[in-house]
């Protein structure tokens, strides 16, 4: 797979195409994502986490900005509460597989007068309706919103030249924000960001996935309750829609070679091992393949592939 290929492969646009093709060419070149420390680091999180491992193997320099003063202005928890979890989502992400990255801490860099001034001068020239709307997806109680959360996508845009960066990843919740920076940086006198937008996956139960619902597979889940959470997930015979499908091709796939569906002797023994993401939905499209079945597989792929991350969260929390 070449590097263009590794960077498209399971997103959900690219902003631009050409323009990411001109920086793959480029001797160096840095790509960061950000995350608010406010919980356990989940499935969804893992999304991102393998885009930007594939993006340090198509030759980028990954920098990794653990948003503790975003996830504060986001209404995520008092500043002591946020300061306990951001060195802990640290651990865990590195944990993930994400080696070798840059991670910066968010106050470490936002609190400069040089970075204010710059907030502040985009703050002249974005509309209140343009920053509520860029929070649509990503912010919480937005039914009410605060002055702080309209600082919120300002910031991210700021973040970017910050931290030196030539492309973005996130979640396609995270479009609106990233289009603010594409529109707005060069005002300030520097290039726009290369975008990459990964899916954003459901929960176990089909619906928005949300830890408070408990729909989410955590890294801090044991290998049982991993397993009871594939068995109950919502797997329709169709694909569309399914969501252990989804759970393998995001998070399975780009961390294996092959999946092998085991199955007893008394149901036709296991089935040869599906060595891409492809063949797999195909199958399982065909009816080969039974949707418990399928479940299982995911729940024991999954198992092995976090094991490194469940054991450093146990040795973290003893």
């Amino acid at each position: 797979m070449d590097a263009y290929e590794l960077v498209t492969r399971n997103t959900a646009e690219i902003v631009t195409e050409d323009e990411l093709r001109q920086l793959l060419n480029k001797p160096t070149k840095r790509v960061y994502t950000g995350y608010e420390p406010s919980g356990e680091i989940h499935l969804g999180h893992l999304v991102t986490i393998n885009k930007l491992r594939d993006m340090q193997e198509a030759g980028f320099d990954v920098v990794v900005l653990i948003a503790n003063l975003h996830a504060y202005l986001n209404r995520k928890g008092t500043f002591e509460q946020i300061k306990e979890l951001a060195e802990y989502n640290k651990a865990c992400i590195e944990a993930c597989g994400l080696k070798g990255a840059e991670f910066v801490l968010g106050t470490d860099v936002q609190l400069t007068s040089g970075y204010q001034t710059e907030v502040l001068t985009l703050c002249q020239e974005i509309t209140l309706n343009r920053a509520t709307r860029s929070m649509d997806e990503v912010g919480r109680a937005m039914d009410n919103p605060m002055v702080s959360q309209m600082i919120y996508p300002v910031m991210q845009v700021v973040d970017m030249p910050t931290l030196g960066v030539d492309a973005a990843v996130g979640g396609i919740d995270q479009r609106k924000i990233h289009m603010l920076a594409r529109e707005h940086l060069p005002s300030l006198g520097y290039k726009p960001p290369v975008c990459i937008h990964t899916p954003i996956v459901n929960g176990l139960d089909g619906q928005k996935m949300s830890s408070s619902k408990g729909n989410v597979v955590s890294i801090a889940d044991s290998p049982e309750e991993i397993k009871r959470k594939m068995k109950k997930a919502f797997c329709p015979p169709e694909v569309e829609g399914n969501q252990i499908l989804q759970v393998f091709r995001y998070n399975i796939f780009p961390r294996t070679s092959g999946v092998v569906i085991r199955r007893p002797e008394k149901f036709g023994g296991s089935l040869p091992e599906y060595q891409s993401y492809a063949e797999l939905e195909a199958a399982y499209a065909a009816g080969k393949i039974h949707p418990m079945d399928l479940k299982t597989a995911c729940g024991d792929s999954l198992t092995e592939i976090l094991s490194d991350a469940y054991a450093y969260v146990q040795d973290y929390k003893s």
